[in-house]
Protein backbone atom coordinates (compact mmCIF):
# COMPACT_ATOMS: atom_id res chain seq x y z
CA UNK A 1 0.00 0.00 0.00
CA UNK A 2 2.64 2.53 -1.08
CA UNK A 3 -0.15 4.83 -2.30
CA UNK A 4 -1.45 5.16 1.24
CA UNK A 5 2.03 6.04 2.52
CA UNK A 6 2.54 8.67 -0.16
CA UNK A 7 -0.96 10.03 0.43
CA UNK A 8 -0.33 10.55 4.13
CA UNK A 9 3.02 12.19 3.39
CA UNK A 10 1.65 14.36 0.58
CA UNK A 11 -1.90 15.11 1.69
CA UNK A 12 -1.52 14.47 5.41
CA UNK A 13 -5.05 15.12 6.61
CA UNK A 14 -6.66 13.99 3.35
CA UNK A 15 -4.34 10.98 3.33
CA UNK A 16 -5.96 9.75 6.52
CA UNK A 17 -9.43 9.86 4.96
CA UNK A 18 -8.15 8.14 1.81
CA UNK A 19 -6.61 5.41 3.95
CA UNK A 20 -10.02 4.62 5.42
CA UNK A 21 -11.71 4.71 2.02
CA UNK A 22 -9.02 2.49 0.47
CA UNK A 23 -8.78 0.10 3.42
Amino acid sequence: MAAVRVGINGFGRIGRISFRAMA
